[in-house]
């Protein structure tokens, strides 16, 4: 069971799966159970994030359902690797940058390739982001949010969500392709990639004092984990296939223009992890393509990453009327909705319900039928 969780919660929250689908009478026949016991508002405004992902049955599934795919790597060296990097997913390759004027030598090498935007990424930024100790995670990848602060899986333990279900995606095209096709992919690189495809998510998504989390830079066109979480692999010395397929996590490589994305990616990515590429197998010979012919392996890290599809618009349609529920039924105001108290109130509720759940009661069922699932969560 998880952490914060034991076999009474269980039963507890057993019983209250019939109380909540009868509630819930307006939406099709559908337990929605979300944890064993409701806790106070004040409560719940005292919590960190890694407290309400360790006592969250949502996270801490996910995070077990992760363990298990893990479990079906067959190749023990790159099993133990991937799990010890999602056990303590730390920026190992910043060993680099811990000299003085180090750091200023990496954003030179980035600018000079082309391969950072000056208005993105300005003198002064935080980039690359804070960082106490490069061997230890800023914070463990169970608490992290799934992306930035409003947009998908945004609360504590939504990067474990997110990945336990792009998994399940990769691993059911896995098998698709083998009762459609007739063959089989290389399961280990479907699941490594897919797996650390947002490593380096506790890094980038570190919560903030106002209980949002830091505010993501584009790096290489996209988001900044993207990069740093493939540097991570080179560092770490994953094979060339599990490194080229999870940098197709973002864009795929079916034309030359959707290639060169996860070329720069890559590029980038050697960069900060000191490896040549060419010579490591990332890129082709020329440097300009990955390496060909393009393997089925990236193209099914990309199409299992397409969990944001539905997730980020569900978030913005969600959140506002989650402000208008705290407002309604918790006495807050329009202060509190843009600061720590809101922040707080809705990390823990999605937490434990999920953004996907609470939009799914919300498109069947209206405000109405979310606030009387919040109050499920929280009382008053």
């Amino acid at each position: 069971m998880g952490a914060g969780l034991d076999r009474r919660d269980f039963m507890r929250w057993g019983m209250i799966v019939g109380g909540a689908a009868a509630a819930l009478s307006v939406l099709p026949k559908q337990a929605f159970a979300f944890e064993p016991v409701p806790v106070k508002l004040d409560e719940c405004l005292g919590m960190s994030p890694l407290a309400m992902a360790e006592k969250s049955l949502l996270v801490q599934e996910s995070w077990k359902t992760i363990q298990t795919f893990l479990a079906q790597i067959g190749d023990w060296k790159i099993r133990q690797l991937t799990e010890s990097i999602l056990q303590n997913p730390a920026p190992t390759f910043m060993e680099r940058y811990l000299e003085h004027g180090a750091k200023e030598e990496l954003r030179r090498a980035l600018l000079k390739a082309g391969l950072l935007d000056e208005k993105a990424i300005p003198p002064g930024a935080d980039f690359p982001p804070k960082l106490a100790d490069p061997k230890k995670t800023p914070q463990p990848f169970v608490s992290t949010p799934g992306s930035g602060y409003q947009s998908h899986h945004a609360y504590p333990g939504g990067v474990a969500t997110h990945t336990a279900l792009n998994l399940k995606a990769s691993l059911g095209l896995y098998q698709g392709y083998i009762e459609v096709y007739g063959y089989g992919l290389n399961k280990d690189v479907v699941i490594a990639s897919q797996a650390l495809h947002d490593l380096h998510k506790p890094w980038v998504f570190q919560w903030q004092d106002d209980c949002s989390s830091r505010t993501e830079l584009t790096l290489a066109g996209t988001g900044e984990h993207h990069t740093y979480s493939i540097a991570e692999s080179m560092y770490r010395g994953l094979p060339p296939e599990i490194v080229v397929a999870q940098a197709c996590a973002h864009q795929h490589p079916g034309t030359d223009k959707e290639e060169a994305e996860p070329v720069a990616w890559i590029k980038a990515a050697a960069v900060f992890a000191g490896k040549d590429p060419v010579k490591e197998g990332y890129l082709s010979r020329s440097g300009a393509t990955l390496p060909v012919p393009r393997a089925q392996e990236n193209f099914v890290c990309h199409l299992g990453d397409h969990d944001f599809v539905l997730t980020v618009p569900a978030a913005k349609w969600l959140i506002p009327v989650m402000g208008n529920i705290a407002v309604k039924s918790y006495g807050m105001n329009e202060a509190d909705l843009k600061g720590k108290k809101f922040n707080a109130f809705r990390n823990f509720v999605f937490s434990r319900a999920s953004i996907m759940k609470l939009y799914y009661i919300y498109s069947t069922g209206g405000e109405e039928a979310v606030a009387d699932a919040v109050k499920r969560i929280v009382t008053e």
